[in-house]
């Protein structure tokens, strides 16, 4: 196996490739590309290096759009065209200054080139070298039975033809009548990852359910349409009367922050705490994990979310879950992610669904004993995530 190397040092050469673009990478420190150019069986020696390297870095734009031609207009992921603006990949910007390719990308987002250097082009160098690497450990490790977990849609069936409340849907994709209320969801096998159409607040008999939080752990009112709001309404403990009585996951949250000396003060984003589920424990639900994920800008009523914030969560959780099961003596071994910053964050679907499915495949790998969900109310979001399971 070809050595590979590390994403830091990828970001490194690739920050500097960005101001030269590539006309300019003979000139550039290029030892990690070379590295892993090699790995992806592009290039052999000093011949053909600079070839090898450029097709890798286009390779690398391609799997950022989800492994389809990087077109420039608003049907295109905009990680992929920023990226493709960024370093010259697009032929019209091969041979354009720094200063305008990087003005082209900020264009990207509608934003200031200033604004567009301070904050997203750190995104979209880092999740070009991310992909540059998953290309060369793909190539040098090779296909493996192990290597790729299954995927399998489930669109959850109306509940009246559900035929228990605890029963285990089948593998497959099932129809849902129009405005019928989703039955519950259980878990999937072991070692495969299950796209579940149905509000996570319904999720059932899965032992881990990841909520999206900002990065001040405050979670989403209780009236709010959004995964955090959801699940801290259902997870709260009510009187006889439906009135809220314990606010169970916010409460917990506030503890979790003073006794860290939090409180009032931001996390780091990609940071994971535990709660417990209230009223979800019911519905055999034990824990819920809190990801901080989105930064407040502009006042706080819009936020940020770095595509690579969530193979940290991912991560982090599967880390979490592994030591909850261990320390608490919780036999833990199911998990549900919704699709983390695709709400309010902004994030693509197709950027969430295939930041989530690496880092995901990459636990089970290590791990295949857990089994996953992956969740979503809409069933156009399911089909992504589908879609993504396929992309090279």
């Amino acid at each position: 196996m070809c050595p590979l190397p590390t994403h830091e040092s990828l970001v490194a050469e690739l920050r500097e490739l960005r101001r030269r673009g590539l006309p300019g990478l003979r000139h550039c420190t290029r030892d990690a590309l070379r590295e892993a150019a090699v790995a992806a069986g592009l290039c052999g020696g000093p011949d053909d290096e600079q070839t090898g390297i450029e097709e890798l870095l286009g390779a690398a734009v391609r799997r950022l759009a989800g492994g389809h031609p990087v077109r420039d207009d608003d049907s295109c992921d905009p990680l992929a065209r920023a990226a493709a603006h960024s370093f010259g990949i697009f032929a019209a910007r091969r041979g354009v200054p720094g200063t305008d390719r990087r003005k082209a990308a900020a264009g990207v987002y509608g934003v200031t080139t200033e604004r567009f250097r301070k904050s997203q082009e750190h995104d979209v160098v880092a999740e070009l070298a991310a992909a540059v690497l998953a290309i060369a450990r793909e190539a040098a490790v090779g296909p493996t039975d192990g290597q790729r977990a299954e995927v399998v849609t489930e669109l959850t069936a109306p509940a009246a033809a559900a035929p228990s409340a605890h029963a285990a849907p089948s593998a497959g994709v099932r129809s849902r009548r129009p405005g019928a209320r989703p039955a519950t969801a259980a878990a999937a096998p072991a070692g495969r990852i299950t796209v579940r159409v149905c509000p996570i607040e319904e999720v059932r008999d899965v032992d881990i359910l990841v909520s999206s939080e900002n990065t001040y752990l405050e979670m989403s009112k209780t009236f709010r349409p959004t995964v955090s709001g959801a699940l801290r309404r259902a997870a709260a403990l009510r009187d006889a009367a439906g009135e809220i009585v314990d606010d169970v996951l916010s409460r917990e949250l506030g503890v979790w922050l003073r006794t860290h000396g939090r409180a009032g003060r931001p996390v780091r984003p990609g940071t994971v705490v535990a709660t417990s589920s209230g009223a979800l424990a019911a519905q055999g639900v034990r824990r819920v994990h809190h990801a901080a994920i989105a930064t407040p800008v502009g006042g706080g009523d819009r936020y940020h979310v770095s595509p690579a914030v969530l193979g940290e969560v991912v991560r982090a959780s599967f880390e979490l879950a592994r030591h909850e099961s261990e320390f608490l003596s919780l036999p833990m071994s199911s998990i549900c992610f919704p699709l983390l910053g695709a709400g309010r964050g902004g994030l693509p679907v197709e950027t969430v669904a295939r930041r989530l499915l690496d880092a995901i495949r990459a636990e089970l790998r290590r791990d295949p004993s857990w089994a996953v969900v992956l969740v979503t109310p809409e069933e156009s979001h399911a089909r992504l995530l589908t879609a993504a399971s396929s992309a090279p």
